[in-house]
């Protein structure tokens, strides 16, 4: 007798080749400020305007997974408590099994940003988000050693060891941006010299998904060396940099505004990601 042919499977079809081991996740929520927000990564098809690092992650997330749904909360200029009052409990009504949150960045730069206080007050946030049973990423500082945020780095440094206490104790993941040396580079940062490039959202996206043992397409990039500039090409552009991006930030803080007053955040619902090579049928 003929051999029965293999049932056909219904719905979009996983592509072996690239996620030959599916990942456990199916609903991703990220929190978090600017950074996660994707601001210096700006793309008009993304929604928000802005791609950013944890897009790029959903996208590669979602391959082969047809019933990935991704949220994003983050929103610019946002300091720990108001991600934990905004964001927290609203993303764990979402039902998540993973989230990732990048939280603090914007006390440190601020005068009396306390790394050890601020890890106090962001332990019981990740145990809670852990105990809802969802896989909590917890996202270092990066080294900013050559960079304008060089007033905090020791700052940032002690905070980043709080954060892998924080991450131990309640079986977290940490995604150490401070040990990801590719972001010395100049080319990782935006013309304002405080946020992430395309290419640096790029190189924190595949670590994440590297720390989380996820295959993936994001291919690692060696940019150029960049040409030796003469003393008044850089002094001009710094004076540039300046009116453009200093002034209006210093301003902002004196007069206690933020970036994100007025601004919600892009992805309130999960819903699906829609990348290249998603598999055929994903957007039906």
């Amino acid at each position: 007798m003929p051999r029965d042919a293999d049932p056909v499977p219904d719905g979009p079809v996983a592509d072996p080749g690239l996620n030959p081991d599916p990942h456990p996740w199916h609903r991703y929520v990220a929190l978090g400020d600017s950074f996660t927000e994707g601001i210096g990564d700006p793309n008009p098809e993304s929604i928000g305007g802005n791609r950013g690092w944890a897009d790029r992650t959903a996208e590669e997330l979602a391959r082969g997974q047809a019933d990935f749904a991704y949220a994003n909360l983050a929103v610019r200029g946002r300091l720990l408590q108001q991600i934990i009052d905004q964001q927290v409990e609203a993303g764990l009504a979402l039902h998540p099994d993973l989230v990732t949150i990048s939280a603090g960045g914007n006390d440190l730069l601020r005068r009396g940003g306390d790394p050890d206080l601020l890890a106090e007050k962001l332990d019981p946030v990740v145990g809670t988000l852990a105990a809802s049973g969802a896989t909590v990423v917890l996202l270092t500082g990066p080294d900013v050693r050559e960079t304008v945020l060089g007033g905090v780095r020791a700052k940032t440094a002690i905070y980043n060891e709080n954060l892998r206490t924080i991450a131990a104790r309640h079986e977290a993941v940490i995604g150490d941006m401070w040990a990801l040396r590719q972001l010395t580079n100049p080319q990782m940062w935006d013309a304002d010299r405080l946020h992430f490039s395309p290419l640096g959202h790029h190189t924190i996206a595949a670590m994440v998904l590297d720390t989380l043992a996820v295959r993936h397409t994001l291919l690692p990039l060696q940019p150029k060396d960049l040409p030796a500039r003469k003393w008044r090409t850089a002094r001009a552009e710094d004076l540039v940099w300046a009116r453009q991006h200093l002034v209006p930030w210093v301003l902002r803080r004196l007069r206690h505004q933020s970036s994100g007053d007025d601004v919600t955040a892009k992805r309130l619902e999960p819903g699906p990601i829609f990348g290249p090579g998603m598999p055929p049928g994903t957007a039906e």
